[in-house]
């Protein structure tokens, strides 16, 4: 086989179960599929012609790693992201503090009690149990004053968790409580999928902010500066991302996602949201008035997050994947 030409990759960073086009020339020879590897580890090629292959990465190594065709080195890198962390079972995206600490829910099934339901990993990659005393829990966010707050979409209820994991009831009655989001003067927003956004004061003063359509997952927020941003996956073929102006007015961001997800800004103010529609899957890059850019690739993707540096970690399910800025 001649030595094939590659022009692009797209994207150029993903993770284990992600799907990436690798276009070029002389990438299939006679019809034949070429072995392509990733790393040590094959890829599995799910669509070839002599222009593009598509493949989904399987390896478990991670960083930099040598893409090769047809047993030839392409002169090309792939960047995987690393694993940080396993055995999650995760609704909605992590958060990390000001120390760069990382928190990671294992939510559970419906009422179920589980003996930690909330982990924090430290930047050195030490994984600890942080608390066992929230039933489901499904979103978390921290406030200005550093407290991090869990909602429970068992009890429909908000918890603010001390330093040693315990927690204490800060508002409830809030439906399926979800998603949640802090304005810088202390007020909280909270997602309740059966279709409402509430706005709870630092007192615990709970108010109909927003309604929207009910979602059969989650209600996901993420504060920008023009307003709160919400996804909440439906049965439709195409679900919106809403922003919702701080008067309470709703408007659709965007409406070319199929299953949006978690959703964050990077400390550049850059909104990225992840969307898990099989086959194109992923965290993306949006912007007002352009088609979305997937940055990284991954296959069941839940929730993202960055850090102060602009790492971020994005989490399916049940593992959690470090992406570093330099590769963003």
């Amino acid at each position: 086989m001649p030595t094939p030409r590659i022009t692009s990759i797209a994207p150029l960073r993903t993770v284990v179960g992600g799907r990436l086009s690798v276009r070029g020339d002389g990438l299939t020879v006679d019809g034949r599929v070429p072995d392509v590897q990733v790393g040590r580890e094959r890829a599995r090629v799910v669509f070839a012609s002599p222009s593009e292959l598509g493949i989904v990465v399987s390896t478990p190594e991670s960083g930099a790693l040598p893409l090769r065709i047809a047993d030839v080195d392409t002169g090309r890198v792939v960047h995987v992201g690393q694993v940080v962390a396993t055995g999650l079972h995760q609704v909605d995206s992590p958060v990390f503090d000001a120390d760069g600490n990382l928190y990671l829910t294992y939510s559970g099934t419906r009422g179920q009690q589980v003996p930690v339901s909330i982990y924090k990993v430290t930047p050195n990659g030490t994984r600890d149990s942080f608390s066992s005393s929230i039933t489901n829990p499904t979103s978390m966010a921290l406030a200005p004053d550093g407290s991090l707050y869990v909602s429970s979409r068992f009890e429909g209820a908000v918890y603010r968790l001390g330093p040693d994991g315990d927690a204490e009831l800060f508002a409830s009655e809030l439906g399926i409580a979800c998603g949640l989001a802090f304005a810088p003067d202390g007020t909280l927003f909270v997602g309740d999928r059966s279709g409402t956004v509430f706005e709870v004061s630092r007192s615990g003063q709970t108010r109909t902010f927003a309604t929207l359509p009910a979602s059969v997952a989650a209600f996901h927020l993420a504060l920008g500066a023009d307003g709160l941003y919400v996804t909440a996956p439906t049965l439709s073929a195409r679900d919106a991302v809403y922003r919702i102006a701080f008067d309470g007015h709703v408007s659709m961001f965007h409406g070319g996602f199929g299953r949006p997800q978690g959703l964050a800004f990077a400390p550049d103010g850059h909104l990225h949201v992840v969307e898990a529609l099989a086959g194109v899957s992923g965290l993306y890059r949006v912007e007002a008035g352009a088609a979305p850019e997937l940055v990284v690739a991954g296959s069941r993707l839940i929730g993202v997050a960055f850090d102060a540096a602009g790492d971020l970690t994005v989490c399916s399910s049940d593992t959690a994947y470090r992406v570093h800025a330099a590769l963003i």
